[in-house]
């Protein structure tokens, strides 16, 4: 099994700022803005509200941003990952699915990605709190890079002319061939070494799940000492000075079969709250 290191949501280059954490845990990694797709922020619920309507609250709290969309009007997003079952309406036989394509679904097929491979999704997220009734993010609190969510392959869709979309999956921004070498990794049923938890799903936040190390910038990372023996993509040289300095570039972190990463991951999902 393969755990890929999957970054998603906001950032300073998508959205112009990070995911919120929601008082209650409630990890909500913000779809990155997409003009050509259908599904709008106000489609996709964060918490008790919409993801539209989270935006513009936090809107006081966020400092200028040239990156940041504006939101005087709704706005098309790229839902994906999509593996929070509550998120939109579902059509009958959902299941959760993530999509690749271009030169990122290249990497993965290069790397060999297949069913049962494990992804790991993170992203930059800072904590929020209720200030005199309105959602802010927390002046004291950083942000960070936090693992979000989780999907194990079941299957892979490659989605090309040939390709019957069913109607569960028509809403999804990679159930079509415009992309290039377009593609779909659904999730298994349960996870394939423990029956009793799905097979994708999104966390509730605890400092398990953070990755960056307390008192560094996001990106410089605390991770166990099996890492430095792992081979990972994008990574040659990663370990500087006690911490794991994550790339600037690429999508996937692709870490090829390594039994102490494959505990880790396993743990992290084991160990957290799956959000319901």
């Amino acid at each position: 099994m393969k755990v890929i290191l999957s970054r998603k949501g906001f950032d300073s280059e998508f959205g112009g700022y990070p995911s919120p954490i929601l008082p209650n845990g409630q990890m909500i990694s913000l779809p990155i803005p997409d003009q050509n797709e259908e599904l709008r922020y106000s489609d996709i619920m964060a918490g008790d509200s919409t993801c539209y309507d989270l935006m513009r609250s936090l809107m006081p709290s966020i400092k200028s941003s040239n990156k940041r969309i504006d939101l005087s009007n709704d706005f098309g997003c790229h839902l994906d990952p999509d593996i929070y079952k509550n998120a939109i309406h579902r059509e009958p036989n959902w299941r959760p699915l993530f999509g690749q394509a271009n030169a990122a679904q290249g990497h993965l097929q290069k790397q060999n990605v297949k069913e049962d491979d494990l992804f790991l999704f993170f992203g930059s997220f800072r904590k929020t709190r209720n200030d005199d009734g309105k959602l802010a993010y927390d002046t004291h609190e950083k942000e960070l890079h936090a693992i979000f969510g989780y999907l194990q392959i079941g299957d892979i869709i490659k989605v090309d002319q040939q390709f019957d979309v069913p109607e569960w999956m028509s809403y999804h921004p990679h159930a079509n061939n415009v992309r290039k070498s377009n593609t779909i990794y659904i999730a298994r049923d349960h996870l394939s070494w423990n029956e009793s938890l799905p097979g994708a799903g999104r966390f509730i936040f605890s400092d398990k799940l953070v990755l960056t190390k307390r008192g560094f910038s996001k990106s410089k990372w605390d991770l166990p000492d099996c890492f430095k023996e792992a081979k990972i993509s994008y990574h040659k040289h990663p370990w500087e000075d006690g911490y794991f300095k994550s790339a600037g570039r690429g999508q996937e972190f692709v870490i090829m079969d390594n039994n102490g990463v494959k505990e880790w991951a396993r743990n992290k999902i084991e160990e957290s709250q799956i959000d319901r």
